[in-house]
């Protein structure tokens, strides 16, 4: 900027020395050097397939689709007042939102996936409303962001837009119609413990999907309401984690007693969000269509509780490696029985909440899939399995979760647990070219949508952007 102000002064003195009417002499000004402007790397979004888990939790729907409606004015106004401290303390909180929700775009404008599945992107519980993606869409996502930080500290980022997306039902804050008590707290009937998945409202944590390809609609199953115990393999999950004081055992239970009653059993639902195979269609040069199935889930932590979690988090995750398999036991909602064909091809997909190294949930469940004979293993334990630079400085720095501090691949990290918890998971006949977790170490363009003091209570996790990185795949789906 001083360089412009002082060829602009020179410019103007020079021609005032020679006379506006010189005819020997130009009678404008000189042309004023402009400032070289960063531009970003292009990016190829063709076969970039992602899962972000956004964060963008809020306590009711209705405050997610008031963010997501607000304009780009309306945005930069509601900013200016936080930089000048003059907002009234609901509008300083709303003003943090889109601070986050801006830098959650510029990542996925950053990153450029052609299909993305958003996990924590909150809807009205039976996906029928769309205003809160639709505005996502168009006031954050097809409005440019800035590349390191909501106040112009970067470049200006290329808008993204996805002509197709799909919202998703989810059973999370979906109180159960039996009036059990499923958390065991003595009080039934009551959110967020009595619903089919922990939630506060029907719709929290719910999650959508986004697209640049055609989504197959006609052809999505859902498993929102099979039940838990019509698996296999499942087994009534008991009391294991006994003498945790974060997590008590309730009252009139002992350690080793059944999670739940035999009705409750024969009632409870798999899926705490969901389980969705949406296919989408890839059109090829000889005018034909591919078809990849995305199987996406949002599987329950397995930790908060004193075992039911793990056990449910675990056959959430194996309910897809026998979905892979092609086995004949699961139903989707439409009643339609059956997992994949043999040939089909897929991608697993999801903040699956489970680390195939490490953490508290059963290895074995994550390890099966990510370990599986249709699964490209390239891509899960091989050498382009998604990985940054900025997951081992988070360990390193204490900033991510000590416990994890000796994590095997601290690369491969994906929220700031210090665990590998997001995932995509593509089928063994898809080829992957190239992968990533978006997470910018200190010396990265992009830190600043990590880690930025000024915003929030810490600066970080989903003050700023989420406590979760953005996870990618490249996949060679053209012919």
């Amino acid at each position: 900027m001083k360089m412009l102000k002082t060829s602009l002064a020179l410019a103007i003195s020079t021609t005032l020395l020679f006379g506006c009417g010189d005819e020997t002499t130009n009678n404008y000004y000189p042309e004023v050097p402009k400032p070289e402007v960063p531009q970003p790397t292009p990016v190829d979004s063709k076969g970039r397939i992602a899962v972000f888990n956004l964060s963008f939790d809020r306590y009711t729907y209705e405050d997610l689709v008031a963010e997501m409606k607000l304009t780009k004015p309306e945005q930069d106004a509601l900013i200016k007042g936080w930089q000048d401290k003059t907002l009234s303390d609901e509008d300083n909180a709303t003003a943090l939102k889109v601070i986050q929700i801006r830098n959650v775009a510029a990542i996925i404008q950053t990153e450029r996936p052609a299909v993305i599945m958003m996990a924590e992107f909150n809807n009205d519980g039976t996906a029928e409303n769309n205003d809160a993606i639709i505005g996502f869409r168009l006031n954050y996502l097809a409005v440019s962001q800035n590349s390191n930080s909501f106040d112009q500290d970067g470049i200006q980022l290329e808008p993204i837009v996805f002509q197709y997306f799909a919202n998703f039902a989810t059973n999370t804050g979906l109180l159960n119609e039996f009036g059990f008590d499923l958390d065991n707290d003595g009080n039934a009937g009551q959110l967020p413990g009595d619903a089919w998945g922990f939630g506060n409202y029907h719709g929290q944590y719910a999650f959508a999907l986004m697209s640049m390809y055609e989504i197959d609609h006609d052809n999505i199953r859902t498993f929102q309401k099979f039940k838990w115990s019509d698996m296999p393999s499942a087994t009534m999950p008991t009391i294991t984690n006994c003498n945790d004081s974060w997590n008590p055992i309730p009252e009139g239970m002992e350690c080793g007693d059944d999670w739940y009653t035999a009705e409750e059993w024969a009632e409870v639902r798999l899926s705490s969000k969901n389980h969705v195979d949406a296919p989408i269609l890839i059109p090829q040069n000889d005018g034909t269509t591919d078809t990849i199935h995305l199987l996406m889930s949002h599987p329950t932590p397995p930790i908060f509780d004193t075992g039911k979690n793990k056990v449910q988090n675990a056959d959430e995750v194996n309910f897809w490696v026998d979905y892979i398999e092609g086995k004949s036991y699961m139903y989707d909602d439409k009643g339609v029985t059956g997992g994949l064909a043999d040939d089909a091809k897929f991608v697993v997909m999801g903040d699956l909440n489970a680390d195939p190294l490490k953490g508290d949930g059963d290895l074995t469940a994550i390890n099966a899939l990510m370990d599986h004979d249709k699964v490209n293993r390239l891509a899960t334990f091989g050498p382009l399995a998604p990985a940054s630079l900025g997951g081992p400085e988070c360990l390193a720095l204490g900033e991510c979760k000590e416990a994890n501090w000796d994590t095997p691949y601290p690369g491969q990290v994906t929220s700031t647990s210090g665990l590998r918890l997001d995932h995509v998971v593509p089928s063994e006949n898809l080829t992957i070219s190239d992968s990533g977790v978006y997470w910018p170490a200190t010396f990265e363009d992009g830190r600043l949508l990590m880690n930025d003091e000024r915003v929030g209570n810490y600066g970080n996790g989903k003050d700023i952007s989420s406590d979760h990185r953005m996870v990618w795949i490249k996949a060679e789906i053209h012919n």
